[in-house]
C-alpha cells in the first residue's frame, strides 16, 4: 500500500521541517499535517517549507498539555502514518529538571499512543528514537545492543521505546522505531555544533570546542533521515526497530575542521578548546545493516554536500542568524 497522508508531530523543529519538505516532494503524497509546540519560527528556521502548498498545514499544539486539541485535529485529518519527533531533547541539559524529560518523552507519548490505539484510521506510528540510548560504544551498535543510557534524556527515550515494543507484541500496535545518529540541516537551532560553527565562523567569532572535540559522533543530513522515514513508512515490516546512521563515526574536532574548510577559514580561527560537557559519551556509532537490508536505505549526502548546504543557509540568512541565541533554553 502506498502511503498518501502523514502527520509529523514535533514538526516545528528542523528535522520535522525537513521531513515535511521531503514528503511533499514525493509525487504520491497528498497531505502532510505538521504539529509543533510553538508557533512557526521565522523563515531562517522554517525555510518556507509548505508555504502556499495546499497539501500542507502547520498547527501549534503541545502534546503534553493540549493533547485533546491535537487528537481533535488528527481525527479530522486522519493521517495514515504518524511520525513522532516530539520530545524534550538535549542530553547535556537533562540533569536538571530531569522529570520534564520523562513527562514528555515517556508519559505523554504513552498516553498519546494509547489514544491512537482507539483510532482505526492510523496505519503506522513511527517513533524517532535516539542513538544515545546505547551509550558510548567501542563498536557499531546493532538494534539488540544492551541499552546503556548515560543521561536522563536518553533514559526517558528508552522508556517509550520499551513501551512501544510491548504494545506491539501484545496489542498489535502498528509501530516502528528509527534510532538515527546525530542529524544536521539548514534551519537547525544554533546551540547545535554545526549550525553554531557556521554562524560563528561567518561572524568572525570562535566556537567553544568542548574537550577539544575528542568525542566521536555519527552524523547524517536530515534529508537522509527523512528518506529513511519515507522508506520505513512504505516498506518496513511492522514492529521492527532500525538504526539509521553512517558507516563510521566522526570526531567533533574533525566536524569542525570540515566546517572550517567549507567556510574557507583556518581551523584555529573557528574554535577554542573548553572543558568537556557533563556526561559526554566518547563515541556514538550505529550498525545500520537492518534498515539497508529491509528497505534499501543508506546515507547519500556527503560531508562536502551537507556542509556546503549549511554554509549557503548561513550566508542567505546571516542578517537574521547573527543575533539569534546560541544557547539552549529548556522549555516545558
Amino acid at each position: 500500500m502506498t502511503i498518501k497522508s502523514y502527520a509529523v508531530i514535533g514538526g516545528g523543529g528542523s528535522f520535522g521541517i525537513h521531513t515535511s519538505k521531503y514528503l511533499l516532494e514525493q509525487p504520491e503524497v497528498e497531505r502532510v499535517v505538521s504539529v509543533g509546540r510553538n508557533l512557526a519560527r521565522p523563515e531562517p528556521f522554517t525555510l518556507n517549507v509548505g508555504k502556499d502548498d495546499p497539501r500542507y498545514s502547520y498547527h501549534a499544539y503541545h502534546i503534553t498539555y493540549e493533547m485533546d486539541l491535537l487528537l481533535e485535529l488528527l481525527d479530522k485529518e486522519q493521517p495514515e502514518v504518524i511520525v513522532n519527533y516530539a520530545a524534550q531533547g538535549e542530553g547535556a541539559v537533562s540533569w536538571k529538571h530531569s522529570w520534564r524529560f520523562f513527562e514528555t518523552n515517556s508519559m505523554a507519548l504513552a498516553k498519546f499512543s494509547e489514544e491512537l490505539m482507539k483510532r482505526d484510521w492510523m496505519k503506522r506510528f513511527i517513533q524517532i528514537g535516539t542513538s544515545e540510548m546505547y551509550g558510548s560504544v567501542e563498536h557499531a551498535a546493532k538494534e539488540d545492543e544492551p541499552i546503556k543510557p548515560s543521561s536522563p534524556y536518553a533514559a526517558s527515550k528508552v522508556a517509550f521505546d520499551m513501551y512501544l515494543m510491548s504494545v506491539h507484541k501484545f496489542l498489535n500496535f502498528p509501530m516502528n522505531v528509527i534510532r538515527p545518529s546525530n542529524a544536521y540541516c539548514p534551519g537547525q537551532l544554533l546551540h547545535r555544533v554545526i549550525p553554531k560553527a557556521v554562524v560563528l565562523g561567518l561572524k568572525g567569532e570562535k566556537l567553544p570546542l568542548h574537550g577539544g572535540g575528542r568525542a566521536e559522533k555519527s552524523y547524517i543530513h536530515a534529508t537522509d533521515l527523512a528518506r529513511a522515514i519515507h522508506l520505513v513508512a512504505n516498506k518496513a515490516p511492522m514492529g521492527k526497530i532500525y538504526n539509521a546512521g553512517p558507516k563510521e563515526p566522526t570526531s567533533i574536532r574533525r566536524v569542525v575542521e570540515l566546517t572550517a574548510d567549507a567556510l574557507g577559514i583556518p581551523f584555529d580561527q573557528l574554535c577554542e578548546v573548553t572543558a568537556d560537557r557533563l556526561g559526554q559519551d566518547s563515541r556514538y556509532w550505529l550498525d545500520s545493516t537492518a534498515i539497508k537490508e529491509d528497505v534499501g536505505w543508506e546515507p547519500e549526502i556527503t560531508w562536502e554536500q551537507g556542509l556546503a548546504d549549511m554554509v549557503n543557509w548561513g550566508k542567505t540568512y546571516f542578517d537574521e542568524l547573527k543575533t539569534w541565541p546560541t544557547d539552549y533554553t529548556l522549555r516545558a
